[in-house]
């Protein structure tokens, strides 16, 4: 149990203006009067003196204590009233919150009985001064000691009752002037904001007030007290403003209302008049207020208009039930109406609201009513009212309608919205319990829930649902919770494996696990209460029950589901499975560790037995199940040989949940054992390079776990060394301790030792956070340490920890610099001035680098230098430097020589340094760019040192600087340089096209050429720049554009003339423009403000943040590149926050006023605009997205609601927009609104105007302009997202990206009649006789719309928003002369057709078919209705609310109709229409029809089958036809069925074989396809089921032999040969070519050649390399010594390593891992060397290139050899369980040379595997060694620096792994006796590799020698690529030594 920290109030000391404290110690300073006075007076005194609030709080304390002390004995009436005052004024004077107040309130109160009434008069008094005349700022001070009075401090309630009217008086001036202010405070957000707060304040504490003053107030009422009638009446009044002005937030609207209902409940009492004042409230009526006061009626007149806004129904209905008791029974029958009334009222609302806010509210007020009512039934002893009773129970109208709301929003986006439509229906089901007394058992007075049919029915509907309706959980854990889970077991005994099949899905698995808990808590429970006090075996046979429900099927679930399907069972179930029964993990050990378990793996990809015995240990460990370990066991249950396996076996999860297992503990303090240390040790090595992110965030999280374990028990361990004094147990502690410093400074050497030049990116990525860890929990510092890491820290290891900084990776970069901070600064080595001096000229050099990542590795090192205290002179000596060899006027900054600076003001000196240096750099260069952009684009790219700057500046603490003035400079200079910067690249980025007027041919692109092209493309001021063609000025180049491109560089590039690239310049621009935003966003963000009032404190002016805005408002709205605009955008959101939370008023309201002039110029904007007008409108969106997202969320977001009215009234299309003067605006409009909609940042604001952004877009599809439905389509798009979700999968129409009918239409109401209106328009012009088509603009948006709609089975057919209507018109769009649009109509009917009406719908669309042929038929009226019915059946078949098979007379219009499928009917497309839906009803799938009705739609089928063109001989030149190939597969389709899929039940299998042949000797390419596919997934049901697959005879399989001979096409082809393969596991197949039978071999040879001519296709290719594969295999079983004598097995082995290349698709790849695994233990590791030593060496190599490969699969496939190498080759540490690649590399290299030496070849195999180890020569190697010049840049690698393309593979761990493995092969190599002829011809090739290993090892070295100063940071690939190659020949050199 965490026990929280209690959170201290803010204590203030009393702070009292002068005079007044002063004149408070005067009174209390009286001589004289009695002791006991005299006593509190000096204490109150010495109180007011102080000004330490803790003192002050304890003697008020002691005051309080003397005053209760006090007798009633001649008191001193002055001093005891001075004392009393005192105390009075300081309790009106305190803040809010302070502790103080309550121990005053408490003192007052402690007062003995006879000073109470002194007491009573003195805080009146006070009180009463407070009230009387206060300013507007008081206000807020003055409720909240109001508030104070009533909160638990009777005395101040007395004082507030005495007041009464002054206090009502006073609240109400308040109110006033609150609503006064609102309207003056429109665009200042904070201050509109805390006006609200404080309007809210004050409404609460007036009805607090009321609330308490019941009594006095009816006293008043009933003396006819006119004072107070006026108060009252006039705070009516403003209550009633509140709630009927919709600028104020709901909180206070909401409390106004529960102000009003108070108010009338006071003056009318509780009788019946009061329900009905509040019923006519609700109902807007002014008819029942004849029973209230005149003055009452007069005020709630604004209550009872029509035209009243929504929320006011809604707020009162909340008021309501808030201020009124329902407890008991109701005191009359209006009491019953206002109950009844609510409900409705607030349903009614539920279809009107547009906002989310407003829905939580309608929820939340609706849960309340259902409490309510229930209390209403739960009165003790009374009868429930029969009006309620039926009103209420189950079954009831509104019950129903209740419901259809609950279903319409227990999918809600907001949280809080789903929360209580669950509590609502938890109340339904109550309420109908109390109001069905006849299902209740009178002997034993309980409910039965089985016998309510209401409830047995809700029950079964729910659990029908499908399962990805979240909301659905909820309401069964309301049913379970209730009833017990034995009530949804009985309904659904399937129901825990169904469950725990959707905890693969993440959205889906937190609602899963939490119903799955509360079943399995529940059942357990009932079982137990069953069983009750039974003996033992009783106890043991129900338990065991309960495993056989939850724990086996989990297993199952675990053992065979795939990984993925699997993940969150151990974050969410497994866990609470545990909790609620700790025993069953010894249940599921057992289970698991069965061997048969252990060995079988489980399908491919899952985690087997083994990877389901982690997950479950692992969860038992976390939650403190697993008894501590004993000595070799874990955890008393397991081997450890298991866990080691488990550690580096090939699943991700199952290699997590060891480690978690090993990590994770239910104690922090439980020391780690050696043997989880030694765990530690076999697994970290394989696992470090891990490409999956969420493996390697794992991996950490759990080490971490490690690590603070270790750190906590070494504490422990510690604290019990000092107090401990049994020797025997201190040396174990001692010992204990010695191995953490072992495995510790272990773990750092080899975390340290990983990170070398080549290593991938995830390995260092882990490396360092976990090296990161170490410093954070343990620190490298060199101080007094028990485990001393810093001498684990070479450096070496530093140097490599630095270099890492230079790596391509932002997240290696930023863990680098952090890591290289906590390193002993000794290691680092930077306080030698020379390295300090090359590190800081390599980050300068690198900061104007023409690469872009260049600079971000300079802001690294430059904040290494800023947090290095010791090195500041060293630092400001080499800027110093720096800055005189380049000739610039720079002055380091120093501190006050007199005081020892802190670290923040050294860090702060360091920044501007730093910050200044860059920027008398940036000011020269901005200079010489001005006068060419082409040679600062080449030589010095300005935004490396702006980057730098903003990276130093992000580093800083701005609020508490020291050189106040020196960066008031800086600021100014740092905005004057980026307005220079953004002068001179503007003109690239502004212009209209700045990538197509920059051409990237290299022709052109002589610096001259690109010189004329900057000069033409001068940004224009108009939008018709775009619309006329203007050519280039190619002759005019005046001589001093020539002498300016061709001069030499500046002095960065030496004596030779810059090259540059158009590509060069682009990106020169963008990124300039990108950090001058990025800069100035973050001056303006993080620099304090200059307010006019204060002069000193500010570092940036509020003119200049204005300047800033403006500069900020042109790029956004004139840019026209996509990367300036949006990196702008991302600066001017860091402006517009800092605007709102800006102190100054004038900076507060500059965001408002930006809005409104650009919606001013969008509104008039025309092609002659500044507006930037692109297809998309560019920047604008950007800027006014920037200006509404800076809006508190807490407004009433008035900006946004602005917006969006104006720009939808802009987006709608209307008859005065035709000009184009008026389309710029509309799509301007349509753009903006598609940002809006788009931004996470408005969230559920912008949701009212969806339905009016969604008629804009589908109305602007009518437009004439093409820019219109451009961005009318855009709009479209991202509103079909924002409604329904980002898409969940691959299945466009999946349920998961649909939403219910009543859903959709109850949140956005407003398009029910639109969409209906649109679709009945669109309709009327699809029907045309003439065959003309029309389509209708809009028609395919509105049926995309509705086909995204589904049916729910909960669904009534009462809803004012029925779905009926849609119907006729989405039948008659059916019917349109577009195939598409018939499709879109046939899936968009499916929604509206509920489950149960689909057998009678499908029955009335076969009438409309005609029955015999005749002439002027309409085919596409024929094939609208067949997609109609198709698309219903389909629904019906996956419906889970299918009802049963009944007459429906389908099969007889079918029969009738039978005509549309034969010859007689001349269109092919409806004759295949009418086949698919005839497989629809007679294949595999669930029918709507009964059995026999089936079997004679079958026969029919059938025999129109067998009189088709696929099965007559005729020729098919009839099916070539428009239509005629999907006719063909719908035949196909129907022939499959009878032939394939269910032949017994097509008359059994007479015609089978031969509708199969018919099938694959078909033309048509298509039906072949189809036909194979078929065939290929009856053999692997065949294959999981353990068939043989009879139904295949003789001739089918000749057949497809001969086709893989024959096929043409490649795709049959592909699949002939897959299914050929699947069947050669079972069979030997045999071949014929026509009528020739062929050999084995000659099949081969033909399938060989097959395979190597299709390497154009991937498909052919891979399914002929595994047929020819497996045929190579049979052979080579058969025949293992003659193999090698057969030829066409070197051309076999050489394609499958072609196959294997890097270069290779993955699919070729994963075909030849698989190769090479099923060979494994015919050829590789046989002992015979069936194909020779030097064929069998290059399938090694493929493998071992395989197990090194980018793609993760392929890795995975080929580890797989492991398990097919005979167990005796293994060594004991492998076992034939699947293993991670990196094991299986190591295993598989050890396995090689093991091979060597059993077949008596070491010495060659030591010559073959150096060959490796030197490498293959690279291209261009041979080039390099005969020219080594200085090297050249491309211009295609030129500017973005192109790496490996195998990001995984680690050359430089290959090298080490080789080199060990042959190191050890050596001195067996030495001992072989060998042949004097073999041993010369060794000696010769040993003397070779030599020469060639020496040539290499001086070649590199001199390469090496030839880099610049710090390679590493500058050249960083070319330096990792020379060092590999040195040191593979070096490597190589030492083994051919020690080999001689």
């Amino acid at each position: 149990m965490v026990v929280k920290k209690k959170t201290t109030g803010i204590v203030e000391a009393v702070v009292l203006d002068e005079e007044k404290r002063h004149s408070l110690i005067v009174s209390l300073s009286v001589d004289g009067g009695e002791d006991g006075v005299r006593q509190v007076a000096q204490t109150l005194q010495s109180c007011l003196e102080l000004s330490e609030p803790v003192q002050q709080i304890q003697l008020v304390k002691k005051a309080g204590s003397q005053l209760e002390a006090l007798t009633e004995e001649k008191p001193d009436g002055a001093l005891l009233q001075a004392c009393l005052h005192a105390l009075s004024v300081v309790y009106t004077t305190l803040q809010a919150k302070n502790p103080l107040r309550r121990v005053i309130a408490s003192a007052l109160s402690s007062a003995p009985a006879w000073l109470q009434e002194h007491t009573l008069s003195s805080l009146s008094a006070c009180l009463s001064d407070c009230l009387s005349n206060p300013t507007s700022e008081q206000y807020p001070h003055i409720v909240d000691i109001v508030a104070a009075c009533l909160d638990g401090f009777p005395l101040g309630e007395r004082c507030v009752n005495k007041l009464l009217s002054e206090v009502l008086l006073f609240l109400h001036k308040g109110i006033s002037e609150y609503l006064h202010l609102n309207s003056g405070l429109t665009g200042r957000h904070i201050a509109q904001a805390q006006l609200m707060q404080s309007c809210l304040a004050a409404v609460k504490t007036s009805v607090l007030v009321i609330q308490r003053s019941q009594q006095t107030i009816s006293l008043w009422t009933k003396q006819n007290c006119c004072d107070l009638e006026d108060t009252l009446s006039n705070l009516l009044g403003r209550y009633v403003h509140i709630l009927t002005n919709e600028e104020f937030i709901q909180s206070v609207q909401s409390t106004a209302a529960m102000a009003v209902v108070l108010l009338i409940r006071s003056i009318m009492g509780c009788g019946d008049e009061v329900a009905t004042v509040v019923c006519s409230l609700l109902r807007s009526s002014g008819l029942g207020l004849d029973s209230a006061p005149q003055w009452l009626k007069r005020q709630c007149a604004g209550l009872c208009t029509s035209d009243r806004p929504a929320g006011v129904s809604l707020y009162l209905c909340h008021g309501a039930l808030a201020m009124l008791s329902w407890k008991g029974a109701l005191p009359g029958p209006q009491w019953e109406q206002l109950l009844l009334l609510i409900p409705n009222t607030l349903l009614d609302l539920d279809v009107s609201i547009k906002e989310s806010s407003t829905a939580m509210v309608v929820a939340r007020v609706l849960t309340l009513w259902s409490s309510a009512a229930l209390d209403c039934l739960q009165a003790g002893g009374q009868p429930c009212p029969p009006c309620l009773q039926q009103s209420l129970s189950g079954g009831s109208e509104l019950q129903q309608n209740l419901l259809e709301h609950i279903y319409s929003h227990w999918e809600h986006p907001l949280d809080g919205v789903r929360h209580q439509t669950r509590s609502l229906f938890r109340n339904l089901l109550l309420l109908n319990q109390y109001t069905s007394p006849s299902v209740s058992d009178p002997t034993e007075d309980r409910y039965i829930p089985t016998e309510d049919p209401y409830l047995t029915g809700l029950t079964r509907s729910l659990l029908g649902l499908e399962w990805h309706m979240r909301g659905k959980y909820g309401s069964l854990g309301c049913l379970v919770e209730l009833y017990g889970a034995g009530h949804l077991l009985n309904v659904q005994p399937q129901l825990p494996s169904c469950l725990l099949g959707l905890m693969g899905d993440q959205t889906l698995a937190p609602y899963a696990s939490d119903l799955l808990e509360r079943l399995f808590v529940s059942h357990k429970a009932q079982l137990a209460s069953e069983a009750g006090a039974a003996d033992e075996t009783a106890s043991r046979d129900w338990m065991e029950c309960w495993h056989q429900t939850w724990v086996i099927p989990l297993l199952q679930v675990l053992c065979r589901a795939r990984l993925d399907q699997t993940t969150y069972i151990l974050d969410y179930f497994l866990p609470k499975l545990f909790r609620c029964s700790p025993s069953s993990l010894a249940h599921m050990v057992l289970a698991l560790q069965d061997t048969t378990a252990l060995c079988c793996t489980g399908p491919s990809g899952s985690r087997g037995a083994l990877g389901a015995l982690m997950t479950c240990l692992r969860a038992a460990r976390a939650q403190g199940v697993v008894p501590s370990t004993k000595e070799g066991l874990w955890g008393g249950l397991v081997p450890l040989s298991l866990l080691q396996q488990a550690l580096v076996h090939k699943h991700d999860q199952v290699r997590m949940d060891a480690l978690g297992l090993v990590c994770e503990s239910h104690r922090s303090t439980e020391a780690v054992t050696t043997q989880e240390m030694d765990l530690i040790r076999h697994f970290l090595l394989p696992n470090l390079n891990s490409q999956a992110p969420g493996v390697r965030q794992q991996t950490v999280s759990l080490l971490r776990k490690l690590l603070c374990r270790m750190k906590d028990s070494t504490l422990l361990l510690q604290k019990r060394l000092i107090q401990e004094r049994e020797q025997k147990r201190r040396e174990g502690d001692q010992h204990t301790l010695h191995l953490y410093k072992e495995f510790l400074g272990w773990l750092c050497v080899k975390l340290l030792d990983v990170l070398l030049p080549g290593s991938s990116f995830s390995k260092c990525l882990t490396s360092l956070h976990l090296l990161c860890l170490l410093g954070e929990l343990f620190t490298f510092s060199t101080g007094p340490n028990v485990f001393a890491l810093s001498e684990a820290v070479t450096s070496a290891h530093a140097q490599s920890v630095l270099y890492c900084i230079a790596s391509n990776f932002l997240e290696v970069k930023q863990l680098a610099s952090t890591l290289v901070r906590q390193l002993p600064p000794s290691a680092v080595g930077l306080q030698d001035p020379d390295r300090l001096r090359g590190v800081l000229q390599a980050a300068l050099d690198l900061s104007t680098s023409t690469k872009p990542f260049d600079s971000v590795t300079a802001s690294y090192l430059l904040n290494l230098f800023l947090h290095q205290p010791d090195l500041a002179p060293d630092l400001c000596a080499a800027l110093l430097h720096c800055a005189q060899k380049r000739g610039l006027k720079f002055r380091p900054p120093s501190s006050s020589p007199a005081t020892q600076p802190s670290e923040a003001v050294i860090l702060e000196l360091n920044a501007l340094a730093v910050i200044q240096f860059l920027l008398r750099c940036l000011q020269s260069e901005v200079v010489r760019s001005k006068s060419s952009l082409l040679q600062a684009a080449a030589s010095y790219p300005l935004y490396g040192r702006a980057h730098c700057i903003t990276a130093v500046l992000q580093h800083l603490n701005t609020e508490s600087l020291s050189q106040a003035e020196q960066w008031r400079c800086v600021v100014s200079e740092l905005i004057a340089v980026c307005y220079n910067m953004s002068d001179v690249v503007s003109p690239v980025v502004q212009s209209s096209s700045p990538e197509g007027l920059i051409p990237m041919d290299t022709g052109s692109e002589t610096p001259a050429g690109l010189q004329r092209i900057l000069q033409e493309i001068q940004p224009r001021d108009t939008n018709d720049f775009f619309t006329c063609a203007r050519e280039l000025d190619t002759h005019c180049v005046n001589d001093r554009t020539q002498t300016q491109t061709t001069h030499t560089a500046s002095s960065n590039t030496g004596d030779e003339g810059y090259r540059v690239t158009a590509q060069m310049v682009l990106v020169c621009c963008w990124r300039s423009m990108k950090e001058v935003a990025m800069l100035l966003g973050q001056l303006c963000q993080s620099m304090p403000l200059c307010c006019t009032d204060d002069t000193n404190s500010g570092l940036i002016t509020e003119e200049q943040v204005e300047g800033v805005g403006l500069y900020f408002r042109q790029q956004l709205l004139q840019s026209r590149h996509r990367g300036a605009f949006e990196l702008a955008y991302v600066g001017f959101v860091r402006l517009t926050d800092m605007l709102c939370r800006s102190r100054s008023l004038a900076l507060q309201q500059l965001p408002a006023r930006w809005l409104s002039e650009v919606l001013e110029e969008v509104k008039s904007s025309d092609p002659s605009s500044k507006l930037c007008a692109t297809r998309r409108s560019a920047g604008i969106p950007f800027y006014i997205q920037a200006l509404l997202s800076s809006e508190p969320k807490s407004s009433s977001c008035c900006l946004l609601k602005m917006t969006m009215r104006e720009l939808i009234a802009l987006a709608m299309p209307s008859a005065n927009r035709t000009t184009d003067s008026a389309t710029v605006p509309q799509v301007h409009a349509l753009n903006i609104l598609r940002a809006l909609y788009r931004d996470t940042r408005l969230g559920e604001n912008v949701i009212p105007f969806v339905s009016d952004g969604m008629q804009a877009a589908v109305l602007g599809f009518t437009s004439p302009v093409w820019a219109v439905r451009n961005s009318s389509t855009l709009l479209f798009s991202t509103l079909i997202t924002r409604i329904f979700g980002v898409k969940k999968g691959k299945d466009e129409h999946s349920k998961k990206n649909r939403m219910t009918g009543r859903e959709f239409f109850t949140r956005f109401p407003a398009l029910y009649p639109f969409l209906l209106n649109q679709l009945e328009e669109a309709a009327a012009t699809v029907e045309s006789d003439s065959g003309q088509v029309k389509l209708h603009p809009s028609l395919f948006l509105l049926l995309l719309v509705l086909s995204r709609l589904y049916p729910s089975p909960m669904d009534g057919s009462s809803s004012p928003l029925g779905l009926a209507p849609f119907m006729p018109f989405i039948i008659r769009c059916g019917h349109s002369a577009v195939y598409r649009t018939r499709e879109m109509a046939a899936r968009a009917l499916v929604p509206f057709v509920l489950v149960t009406q689909v057998p009678s719908t499908v029955h009335a669309l076969l009438q409309d078919l005609p029955a015999q042929p005749r002439a002027g038929i309409q085919h596409n009226h024929i094939h609208g209705t067949l997609l109609q019915v198709l698309f219903l059946l389909r629904s019906f078949q996956t419906d889970s609310h299918r009802p049963l098979p009944a007459g429906s007379g389908i099969t007889e219009g079918l029969c009738r109709r039978m005509w549309l499928a034969s010859r007689q009917n001349c269109c092919e497309v409806t004759r295949g229409a009418f086949l698919d839906v005839l497989v629809s009803l007679c294949g595999q799938k669930i029918s709507l029809l009964d059995d026999s009705e089936v079997g004679a739609l079958r026969k029919e089928a059938l025999a129109v089958l067998m009189a088709s063109e696929l099965v007559t001989s005729e020729s098919s030149s009839n099916t070539q036809g428009l239509g005629g190939t999907q006719y063909l597969l719908s035949l196909a389709r129907v022939a499959l069925s009878a032939g394939v899929e269910i032949p017994e039940l097509w008359e059994g299998s007479r015609p089978a074989s031969r509708l199969l042949l018919c099938l694959l000797q078909c033309p048509q390419y298509e039906v072949r396809e189809l036909a194979l596919e078929g065939v290929l997934r009856r053999l692997q049901e065949d294959e999981k089921k353990n068939r043989r697959p009879e139904w295949l005879d003789e001739a089918t399989l000749l057949n497809l032999t001969g086709l893989a001979l024959h096929e043409t096409h490649p795709l049959c082809l592909a699949k002939v040969l897959t299914v050929l393969r699947v069947l050669s596991f079972s069979r030997v197949l045999e071949w014929r070519d026509g009528a020739k039978i062929l050999s084995q071999e000659e099949a081969l040879l033909r399938l060989l050649a097959l395979a190597q001519d299709s390497i154009h296709s991937v498909e052919v290719h891979c399914a002929a390399l595994t047929l020819v594969s497996q045929l190579v295999v049979q052979l080579v079983n058969y025949n293992p010594q003659g193999a090698s004598a057969v030829s066409y097995l070197a051309e076999w082995a050489t394609l499958v390593c072609l196959s294997c290349g890097e270069e290779q698709p993955v699919e070729v790849k994963l075909a030849a891992a698989e190769v090479l695994v099923s060979c494994t233990a015919t050829m590789l590791s046989s002992k015979h060397l069936p194909l020779g030593l030097s064929t069998s060496l290059s399938l090694w190599k493929s493998l071992f290139m395989l197990l090194q490969d980018e793609d993760q699969d392929v890795r995975d496939s080929a580890s797989d050899f492991i398990s097919n190498v005979p167990a005796p080759l293994l060594s004991t540490d492998v076992t034939s369980v699947s293993v991670c690649p990196s094991v299986a590399l190591d295993s598989g290299v050890k396995l090689l040379c093991h091979l060597f030496e059993l077949r008596g070849q070491t010495v060659a195999g030591v010559l073959a595997l150096t060959q490796w180890l030197l490498g293959d020569k690279e291209p261009g190697e041979e080039e390099e060694e005969v020219a080594e010049d200085a090297p050249g840049l491309d211009e295609e690698d030129f500017l973005f620096e192109k790496g490996d393309l195998n990001l995984w593979a680690e050359p430089v761990q290959w090298v080490k792994l080789l080199y060990g493995h042959i190191s050890a092969l050596v001195p067996a190599a030495k001992q072989t006796g060998a042949p004097i002829i073999v041993e010369l011809d060794q000696v010769r090739r040993i003397s070779a590799l030599v020469s060639l290993a020496q040539t290499q090892a001086l070649s590199s070295q001199r390469a090496l020698n030839s880099l610049p100063a710090l390679p590493q940071f500058s050249s960083t690939m070319e330096h990792a690529r020379l060092v590999l190659k040195h040191q593979r020949a070096i490597l190589a050199l030492d083994v051919l030594e020690r080999l001689r």
